[in-house]
C-alpha cells in the first residue's frame, strides 16, 4: 500500500467522524466543535508552509501580524451568521489593514525599498488561506440552525466530497492514461484526461450525494455545481504550483506522507470555499 493511499485511510475517517458529528448529535451545541478545531490546524498549518516557500523566495513577509490576523479573520468567520457576514468580517478586515501598515512603517525602517513587498506577501498569506478558509469555517457555524436538517453538515460532506473526487480523479485517469498536458509550465503532471476525469468524477459524487444523504440539493443544481468545483479547484491547484515553482519546490512540505503538505491539500479547496458559502446562503 502506497503512502498516498495510507495517509488518506488515517486522514479521511477523522475528516469524515467530525463532520458528522452534528448529524449523530444534533442537540448537542459545540458538536462541530471537532471539524472547527481540524479547520484551525489545517489552515494554521497551510500559513506557515505559505510562509516557509515565502522564505525560501527571500521575501521578507511578517508572519507575527499575519497568524494575528488570521486569528481575528478565523474568530469573526466563527461568530458571525451569514446575514450579518459584512459586518463583523469589514471591521476585522479594516482593523487588521491598519495594524499591518503601521507595524510594517517602521520594521522596515533600515531599508524602504522592501516595505512595500513584504506588506503584500504577508497580506497575499492572509488572505489566501486564512480569509478564503474561514468560508468553509462559517459553512460549518453558520447553517446548523437551519430548518433543512443537519444542513452545515450536508453542506460540508458534499464540498468535500465533490471536490476530493475531482482531485482523485484527476489523479488516477492522469497518472494511467494521461497523454496530452494541460499547462507543463507550472504543473507537469496535470493532463487533459485527467482533468476530464476529476470533472467526471465529481459529476458522480455530486449525484450520488443528491440521490443519498442530501435530497435538498437537486441534481440541477448538485451536478452544475460539481462542474464548477472541479474547475475552480484545478485553478487553486495551479496557483499554489506557480507559488511553489517560483521556490523552485515540488511541495509545500512532506508532512502528509504521498501528499505534500497541508498547502498541498487545501489548495483546490480553498477557492472553492466561498463559491459553496455563498450557494448555499442564497439557495437554502
Amino acid at each position: 500500500m502506497n503512502k498516498r493511499v495510507l495517509t488518506a485511510l488515517v486522514a479521511l475517517p477523522i475528516l469524515i467522524f467530525s463532520i458528522l458529528l452534528p448529524y449523530f448529535f444534533p442537540y448537542f451545541e459545540y458538536a462541530n466543535s471537532l471539524f472547527l478545531v481540524i479547520a484551525a490546524l489545517g489552515l494554521s498549518a497551510g500559513l506557515f508552509e505559505f510562509f516557509s516557500i515565502t522564505k525560501r523566495m527571500e521575501l521578507k513577509a511578517d508572519a507575527g501580524i499575519a497568524y494575528f490576523g488570521a486569528t481575528a479573520l478565523f474568530v469573526a468567520f466563527l461568530l458571525n451568521a451569514p446575514q450579518e457576514m459584512p459586518d463583523l468580517l469589514g471591521l476585522v478586515i479594516a482593523g487588521f489593514m491598519t495594524i499591518l501598515l503601521i507595524t510594517q512603517t517602521f520594521r522596515f525602517q533600515k531599508d524602504f525599498s522592501k516595505m512595500l513587498i513584504g506588506t503584500a506577501v504577508t497580506l497575499l498569506g492572509v488572505f489566501y488561506i486564512a480569509f478564503l478558509g474561514g468560508f468553509i469555517v462559517a459553512t460549518s457555524v453558520g447553517f446548523s440552525n437551519n430548518p433543512v436538517n443537519y444542513l452545515s453538515s450536508k453542506l460540508l460532506g458534499f464540498f468535500f466530497l465533490v471536490v476530493m473526487s475531482a482531485d482523485i480523479g484527476a489523479y488516477y485517469i492522469g497518472h494511467y492514461f494521461g497523454k496530452r498536458k494541460l499547462v507543463p509550465k507550472i504543473s507537469p503532471g496535470k493532463t487533459w484526461e485527467g482533468t476530464f476525469g476529476g470533472i467526471s468524477l465529481s459529476c458522480l459524487s455530486a449525484a450520488v450525494a443528491s440521490a443519498s444523504f442530501f435530497p435538498e440539493l437537486p441534481y440541477k443544481f448538485s451536478v452544475p455545481l460539481a462542474i464548477l468545483m472541479s474547475i475552480v479547484g484545478l485553478l487553486g491547484d495551479l496557483v499554489e504550483s506557480a507559488i511553489k515553482r517560483g521556490a523552485n519546490m515540488k511541495d509545500a512540505s512532506t508532512t502528509l506522507p504521498g501528499h505534500g503538505g497541508f498547502l498541498d491539500r487545501l489548495d483546490s479547496l480553498l477557492l472553492n470555499a466561498p463559491i459553496l458559502y455563498y450557494f448555499a446562503k442564497f439557495y437554502f
